[in-house]
């Protein structure tokens, strides 16, 4: 089963912010109102709200470490992308790994380790994340060309591999080596 993935920052998006939409996009259609208020949530995001750790070359790794440790193991991972304040993922599970086991373990581990790294407690993550079935072949590659064009739509880079915490560097055959930061 092939399904996109979204989590972000616990501080990127408050959820006084995502009920406000609601409540002024109560009176359209159930699917509109899903596609408007998808769509605010994402540019939200891009505009890059709360702490944006996730800048930090030593957080990115280790968000980017988590992805790819049970690569072809417990889930194939088809194409990522860490924002600053969010995280993008187009994942294949396999069987006796569901996606909430899946996010969990990402999550769970990577929040622990910067908690520490950062000396901090507290939510690191938004415990909601959302996700999606994808369809057919089409939505597949349109997923992949979203997931990996984030940085190039939010103003952070002009070319997607240029983008160094993303598929998109393995994808074009790039070798890039994160900066430290």
């Amino acid at each position: 089963m092939i399904q996109s993935v979204n989590f972000r920052l616990g501080d990127s998006l408050p959820l006084t912010v995502v009920e406000k939409w609601k409540n002024e996009l109560a009176l359209q259609s159930e699917n509109k109102r899903s596609v408007l208020l998808r769509r605010r949530i994402e540019d939200y995001l891009d505009a890059g709200h709360g702490e944006c750790w996730l800048r930090r070359t030593d957080i990115a790794r280790m968000v980017e470490g988590a992805l790819l440790h049970f690569d072809e193991q417990r889930y194939r991972l088809l194409a990522w992308c860490i924002m600053p304040n969010h995280v993008h993922a187009l994942i294949e599970t396999r069987e006796g790994f569901p996606l909430a086991d899946v996010l969990h373990s990402w999550k769970s581990y990577t929040s622990h380790e910067v908690n520490k790294l950062l000396q901090r407690n507290g939510e690191f993550w938004q415990r909601e994340y959302l996700d999606r079935f994808v369809r057919n072949a089409e939505h597949y590659q349109s997923v992949i060309a979203y997931i990996e064009e984030n940085p190039v739509k939010a103003g952070l880079v002009k070319i997607k591999t240029e983008w160094i915490w993303s598929s998109a560097r393995f994808r074009a055959g790039s070798a890039a080596v994160p900066a430290a930061s």
